[in-house]
């Protein structure tokens, strides 16, 4: 008589669930939310943000100008008749308009 033996299930189970969840783990790191690829866009929403700030803070700056520009404590005659003409849509006699 010849005895036979059945593979152990146990070993190849306990593999089986490694394998699977270490593919798990692996599309996570790389997928997920706080994977490589959602950092990625993080970095690269950041940089965008980044600039926009720097635009944002130049008009900032700008308007701050203007704005001391046309104050009581100091009032530029030029600027404010720049703003006058373009709100009110006039030109003097002695100037030429092109378009």
């Amino acid at each position: 008589m010849t005895r036979t033996t059945r593979p152990a299930l146990g070993p190849f189970v306990f593999f089986t669930l490694a394998l699977g969840l270490a593919t798990y783990f692996t599309f996570a790191a790389v997928q997920g939310d706080f994977g490589l690829f959602r950092r990625a866009e993080i970095t690269a929403d950041a940089d965008v943000l980044r600039r926009q700030l720097a635009g944002v803070s130049a008009e900032v700056v700008r308007m701050e100008n203007l704005t001391h520009r046309l104050s009581d404590d100091y009032l530029d005659l030029d600027l404010l008749d720049e703003q006058a003409r373009r709100v009110l849509g006039r030109i003097r006699a002695d100037e030429i308009v092109i378009r």
